[in-house]
């Protein structure tokens, strides 16, 4: 059961199939099998199947908030019973990239603090070149960052996927209807990050990879927060984390252009050297994934 609850709210939180099963690490037909079979065991359609869309129904919706609840004392059973107390430190060292740990990090450690008030945090954050380098060098155990599967020496394992967007001031008067084909965009004034970032590594990686080498970059900084606050007051674009920008979004200091027939799509990976193993790695590893959302 707890394998199909998991399995609908995928399909619920990305209405896809074909997205879910790529999250899930499984097939297309196991997904759709999974939700036919609770479809069959209540009795009821949790989705409505269009030609290239899927919504939920009303019984969906309730049926969600259900699942919800089921998976949070599924995970609260499992870090009480499968991650004793006894069996991790007073303090956990990892080391997260910029992104992670300014967006989406500190909500998941304040959850773990709630369930585990006697265990601190030391956090080591900087770009992904550096937290990779630091795991190498046996400085830190394991991390999280936005870097490529790229170095032998270290093992990735996928975390939760992210989208980098083109995003500028909500005020900005240019493309009103929201959209630019590539040609515009690399005519464009651009902010970005610091070489060694992850977020410009993989955004530099997939535009060659769709024919464009080159951006109009106009200012470089060292971090995703200094170029919301530049584009706060400018009417420049910058190519950032959707989860980045959430509240940036529902606040409307800015807004995206969407780039046609082009979606950058990357992994956050658990890291750490090639054939480490560690009870608190796999306990960190386990909360995370059950805590992100």
């Amino acid at each position: 059961m707890k394998t199909k609850l998991q399995i609908f709210k995928t399909v619920a939180n990305h209405l896809s199939f074909t997205k879910a099963a790529e999250d899930l690490y499984i097939s297309q037909p196991a997904v759709s099998k999974a939700i036919r079979t609770l479809e069959s065991e209540y009795k009821s359609t949790f989705f409505l199947r269009h030609r290239n869309a899927i919504e939920l129904t009303e019984n969906g919706k309730a049926f969600l908030i259900y699942a919800d609840r089921i998976l949070a004392i599924y995970s609260e059973i499992d870090n009480q019973f499968l991650n004793l107390r006894e069996d991790l430190p007073k303090q956990i060292t990892f080391g997260v990239s910029t992104t992670l740990a300014n967006y989406i990090i500190p909500k998941i450690i304040a959850k773990f603090r709630l369930q585990y008030p006697e265990i601190t945090f030391k956090i080591k954050s900087g770009n992904s070149e550096d937290i990779e380098a630091l795991i190498v060098n046996q400085h830190l155990d394991f991390g999280i960052t936005e870097g490529k599967e790229s170095n032998r020496i270290l093992q990735f394992t996928p975390f939760i996927k992210d989208e980098i967007v083109l995003v500028t001031h909500a005020n900005n008067p240019d493309f009103k209807n929201g959209i630019i084909n590539r040609e515009i965009l690399q005519q464009l004034p651009i902010i970005e990050r610091e070489s060694g970032s992850g977020t410009r590594d993989i955004m530099y990686d997939f535009l060659n990879k769709n024919g464009i080498s080159n951006l109009n970059t106009v200012v470089t900084l060292n971090s995703t927060e200094a170029i919301k606050n530049y584009l706060y007051y400018s009417n420049n674009y910058a190519l950032i984390s959707i989860n980045a920008v959430s509240e940036d979004l529902k606040n409307n200091k800015l807004r995206i252009i969407d780039i046609s027939d082009l979606t950058m799509e990357r992994w956050f990976h658990f890291v750490c050297r090639t054939g480490y193993q560690s009870r608190v790695m796999d306990t960190i590893e386990k909360f995370f994934r059950n805590n992100h959302s």
